[in-house]
């Protein structure tokens, strides 16, 4: 059996893989392990539970919920509210353990659990592992060490969430938006009230679409993974820019005034800047993934930003960031982290700040972001290979090394396993797409002949 926890908690399609039962199990487990590592001496539980608005988060809250209480845990129930608002409010609050119940930008039949530990912050691998094993181990029969009486945890709405994490994401902007227009997409997900809320608190007049779960829609064709309708409605009113989230907003992607995409590269170039005028880019140094376009790390050595640059995966910048005292960092979907005011990715946060930024300059968006020129990134997936074999095979290394001094200093090769599926990534920057496209052909046909 795989192991349940994945780079982002425990995902899968709700009712089927994602059960009443594996919730309320996790829930009691993790209840427990955080007793025993010590988070609970001396005073009585208490966690933030949320969900974006999938209509399988009200069984799957419901079990989550009644988990925690059972194990003696007391709830402050949050209702809707994205990813980033339940981990501030863990932290605001002083809880021991955050509940978050989402699959983010999956399809709405999919659903999830992250946990977040006391402060805020994503638990620790080893403590992950601990919950599983606690989980499966009760599962086949160990009986629960279960409270009675008054040791029960109690349940209780926290209907102030929602206010209280506005208000940080106001109280943190550099500078109010007055005269702007925005438009944001919502996805049908959970910052659905909160984003718009937020952008009109902050001064700016906000134009809205897909800001109307009804527990079905979430992310259908809209949102930062479709962006044609936040395009088109960027420019039929005549907007400074728009702003898409997915579905527990945990990511921002950007739309300029006449329509064209602003990627989270872009984003974290213009946040840099911004940053480091007013002092807060600490080490002068932003983190950001191996994927990220050339075009970033060229425009970062241009204007003299350091770059740090770790795996696929926003766990991995938080990683880097905490570790080293970093402030900024992200990946070129959109998950933006701002360690001085976020634990995790926030897009209302992001596209505040990004906002801010034109605010406060005068410039728009599109010369902002033309900090940086987006080279031509080819990627192509070369299936039903050994994908184990890739850092091994001298053949293909060999490849690489052709194709690296054929691109020269403008271009980039990147080959890379995939962590979920049976494949192999072949990226290829260039500053021509034709040869980006070219050469990225070759080095698929190497690793489908040499891994096949």
């Amino acid at each position: 059996m795989g192991r349940l926890f994945g780079t982002d908690g425990v995902r899968g399609v709700a009712n089927a893989d994602l059960t009443a039962e594996l919730a309320l199990g996790l829930s009691v487990a993790a209840a427990h392990v955080l007793a025993e590592a010590g988070t609970f001496e001396g005073h009585r539980p208490v966690a933030v539970v949320g969900r974006d608005p999938r209509a399988s988060g009200e069984f799957l809250e419901a079990a989550v919920v009644a988990g925690l209480a059972s194990a003696g845990v007391d709830v402050l129930r949050v209702g809707v509210l994205p990813t980033p608002a339940v981990a501030y409010l863990t932290g605001a609050l002083g809880a021991d353990l955050g509940v978050m119940l989402s699959a983010s930008h999956n399809a709405m039949p999919d659903n999830g659990i992250k946990f977040f530990a006391r402060g805020g912050h994503k638990l620790a691998d080893e403590l992950e592992d601990r919950i599983e094993r606690t989980y499966r181990a009760h599962a086949s029969g160990e009986p629960w060490d279960r409270p009675t009486g008054a040791g029960v945890g109690r349940v209780r709405d926290y209907d102030q969430g929602f206010d209280n994490y506005v208000a940080h994401l106001i109280g943190v902007l550099p500078n109010r938006l007055d005269g702007l227009k925005v438009v944001i997409d919502g996805a049908h997900g959970a910052a659905s009230r909160v984003s718009p809320e937020a952008f009109s608190r902050a001064g700016a007049e906000v134009v809205t679409i897909g800001t109307d779960p009804d527990g079905l829609n979430i992310n259908h064709e809209c949102g930062s993974t479709h962006l044609d309708k936040l395009r088109a409605a960027v420019v039929e009113h005549g907007a400074d820019l728009g702003v898409a989230h997915d579905g527990d907003a945990d990511r921002c992607l950007a739309v300029d005034a006449e329509g064209n995409e602003i990627d989270g590269d872009q984003i974290l170039a213009v946040l840099a800047l911004a940053m480091r005028e007013a002092g807060s880019l600490r080490k002068n140094t932003v983190v950001a993934t191996v994927m990220s376009n050339l075009g970033f790390k060229l425009a970062m050595e241009r204007e003299g930003v350091e770059l740090v640059q770790t795996s696929v995966g926003d766990r991995y910048v938080l990683e880097e960031m905490k570790a080293n005292g970093f402030a900024l960092g992200g990946e070129q979907s959109g998950h933006v982290i701002v360690l001085d005011h976020a634990t995790t990715g926030d897009g209302t946060l992001t596209g505040l700040m990004l906002a801010a930024r034109v605010a406060a300059t005068g410039r728009s968006l599109a010369e902002l972001a033309g900090v940086m020129e987006r080279l031509p990134q080819i990627l192509i997936n070369v299936r039903d290979v050994d994908k184990s074999r890739v850092g091994s095979s001298a053949e293909l290394a060999d490849a690489v090394n052709a194709a690296e001094r054929e691109l020269g200093a403008t271009g980039r090769v990147l080959l890379r396993s995939s962590g979920t599926e049976p494949l192999v990534r072949v990226m290829v920057e260039a500053a021509d797409i034709e040869q980006a496209r070219a050469v990225a052909q070759r080095l698929a046909d190497v690793v489908k002949s040499e891994l096949g």
